[in-house]
């Protein structure tokens, strides 16, 4: 029997990296088929996840091409793929130029996508996000988000996952008009992902990293005012197990097509990350105490002060249930970082 393959777009990415990486450990023998343009991804995350993830170098194919330039007929014919995971997409939330957020993430390439997958009974797995909720009634209320309650982005990165969503609701509405079995077909709504390898995502890196390079840089954690607003946070190997059970690795043999959050299902504010980072770099509250400011307007405008998952369908659907508590992998993460630093390998700002 020939050896599996996976498609993993994004793949050069921190969440894609990672994902490479498990596969690698946990599916021996297959190989991955990275399809990434490098626009913000990196060659160095694959090396670095797979030397921390699977103790040995990358052993796939990397395809140096944008998700919309893909002809995906041929390249799964050609692969004949055991799981397709697409991660790549602009995820830059400031984006501004929307033709080409909606373009890329949610154009033709993601309708092709959809289409020859299903017509090949490939599992599909893509990466949704929290960001489709924006402010739904639940966040006033301090309560986590159903499912349901999605569908009002305030910006047009979510927007863009939203309009992949539909999409996805009408080619299973399709198929079901035509007699069809439900495609294998799985979305994930990520929020608030953190961890080890995102080092090439700058500005977008979670708050969790950025506060412990202030610290570690010698100046105060920065926080908007009051530093009560919270999201969830959840650590990027339970956004794996996720990901995988998606594709019935680690989970149900045969999970339940459909569209799932993918968090930790707590709220953290951004105080108790400030807390956990200090914690877990062994420094005192009173040495480097937080700095608030006062949130910009053009951030405001689109900003979500509460998220939080309710993760009971995906537990239920998909046979996973997050396992790690997200204020102890923040202070164990803040000091993994503090580690390479200290090694001399450095945590570049």
């Amino acid at each position: 029997m020939a050896a599996a393959q996976y498609l993993v777009t994004g793949g050069l990415g921190f969440i894609g990296a990672n994902l490479v990486a498990t596969l690698q450990r946990e599916r021996p023998g297959s190989t991955c088929v990275v399809i990434d343009s490098a626009r913000t991804g990196t060659f160095a995350n694959l090396v670095e996840a797979c030397a921390r993830i699977s103790g040995e170098p990358f052993l796939g194919e990397v395809i140096p091409e944008s998700v919309d330039a893909v002809d995906w007929a041929s390249l799964i014919v050609e692969t004949r793929p055991a799981a397709v995971f697409h991660l790549g997409a602009i995820t830059t939330t400031t984006h501004e130029d929307e033709s080409e957020m909606i373009r890329e993430n949610a154009g033709e390439s993601w309708h092709e996508l959809l289409r020859i997958a299903g017509e090949g009974e490939v599992p599909l797995v893509y990466a949704s996000s929290a960001a489709t909720y924006g402010t739904p009634p639940q966040a006033a209320r301090g309560e986590p988000f159903p499912e349901s309650s999605a569908g009002t982005p305030d910006n047009v990165y979510g927007f863009s996952k939203w309009l992949m969503e539909t999409a996805h609701q009408r080619y299973q509405q399709d198929r079901e008009e035509a007699g069809l079995d439900p495609a294998w077909v799985i979305g994930l709504r990520y929020f608030n992902v953190f961890g080890p390898g995102e080092e090439a995502k700058g500005s977008m890196a979670s708050m969790a990293r950025q506060l412990t390079r202030q610290i570690l840089d010698g100046q105060r954690p920065r926080l908007f005012r009051d530093g009560s607003q919270a999201r969830d946070q959840v650590p990027v190997e339970d956004i794996i197990g996720l990901t995988l059970a998606a594709a019935g690795i680690g989970g149900h043999a045969t999970p339940i097509p459909g569209v799932y959050n993918a968090g930790s299902g707590r709220a953290t504010t951004f105080d108790e990350v400030a807390d956990a980072v200090r914690q877990g770099l062994g420094v005192n509250h009173g040495d480097r105490p937080t700095e608030y400011f006062e949130m910009p307007a053009s951030i405001a405008r689109f900003y979500q002060s509460y998220t939080c998952a309710d993760m009971r369908s995906a537990i239920e659907s998909l046979g996973y249930t997050p396992a790690h508590d997200p204020i102890e992998r923040i202070r164990s993460y803040a000091a993994w970082l503090a580690e390479r630093t200290e090694a001399g390998r450095g945590v570049p700002a």
